[in-house]
């Protein structure tokens, strides 16, 4: 049994792409960091917390516990879920015509076992140049409200990407490929080759 520690629903939605059975316990975990952290550090530190946050909940169950935390960078400043329309008018005002990092973490918590793996991935994302009325139009839509970095890849911004480099499902906030490797160590296999 997977326990998915997320209230996101492209989460949701790409764990069910991969038809293994599992549920889902939305984290209240604690998303603060310091300010010295690297992206590597902050997106697999939170993703453990995520995790971490739902064992009580999970109760004696075998199962695995999957945390994520997804953040857009650039210039090597994290760009988090903007707070209002200004922000993330002027979040995507940055990103666009410009290469950006997006770094995912995913932690995988074995209740059995008592095993914990930690790993990430980073992709590229080349946004296009935009005008500050396609800005404005974008963020009319309500679309960039809840993401990091003001945009949905898998959405309407997917017009304002112009090349990813690296995992596309990783922008959209759980890498499929590390994902399903990970749980190959816990004994959940998502091909198993039989038949």
């Amino acid at each position: 049994m997977i326990i998915l520690a997320s209230g996101s629903p492209r989460r949701r939605e790409l764990l069910a792409s991969l038809g293994l059975p599992f549920e889902v316990l939305a984290s209240d975990a604690d998303e603060s960091t310091p300010p010295d952290w690297t992206p590597e550090t902050i997106v697999r530190n939170l993703a453990l917390r995520k995790a971490e946050a739902v064992i009580p909940a999970a109760g004696d169950r075998d199962a695995v516990i999957v945390g994520s935390d997804t953040i857009v960078v650039l210039d090597g400043q994290v760009l988090g879920k903007p707070v209002d329309a200004e922000d993330s008018a002027a979040m995507l005002s940055m990103l666009q015509g410009r290469t950006h990092q997006v770094y995912t973490g995913v932690a995988c918590i074995g209740l059995a076992e008592g095993r914990t793996l930690v790993e990430h991935r980073r992709t590229s994302v080349t946004m296009r140049a935009m005008s500050k009325a396609e800005i404005s139009a974008y963020i009319a839509t309500g679309e960039p409200a809840d993401k990091a970095g003001s945009y949905a890849i898998q959405g309407l911004g997917a017009t304002l990407v112009e090349e990813i480099e690296g995992c596309y499902f990783n922008v959209v906030g759980l890498p499929l490929s590390l994902l399903s490797s990970m749980l190959s160590g816990f004994g959940i296999t998502v091909l198993n080759g039989q038949g």
